[in-house]
């Protein structure tokens, strides 16, 4: 059998979250936010574009980032996503609501 995959809701939550807390930092746009999550994570976590947009697009919807169109420093168009008020408290709920769930899974692997 083989393993095991995390859901996409977790995956995806966890991409929410990641985007959120880069967000914290300033206004970024799309490419700018993959290459920070890279960055942090010391290039483990590659997030890839087919996951990025629809995850922006969704925190859009809900409220929690705002975007507006603005130049690069390359003289190139593009989207930029900013946390809104209502995002900087979701992501303290959704801080709590992943640490509850990494020491809920901690918990299961440390029992014998």
């Amino acid at each position: 059998m083989p393993p095991a995959t995390p859901s996409a809701d977790v995956l995806r939550g966890t991409l929410d979250l990641l985007i959120l807390k880069t967000l914290t930092l300033e206004p970024m746009h799309g490419w700018g936010i993959s290459q920070r999550i890279q960055q942090v994570s010391k290039g483990v976590l590659d997030v890839n574009q087919g996951s990025l947009y629809p995850s922006l697009q969704r925190l859009e919807q809900r409220g929690w980032i705002g975007s507006d169109w603005r130049t690069t420093t390359n003289n190139r168009r593009a989207k930029y996503y900013r946390l809104t008020a209502t995002g900087r408290r979701a992501l303290g709920d959704e801080t709590a609501s992943w640490r509850r769930y990494v020491s809920t899974v901690e918990l299961i692997l440390g029992t014998v």
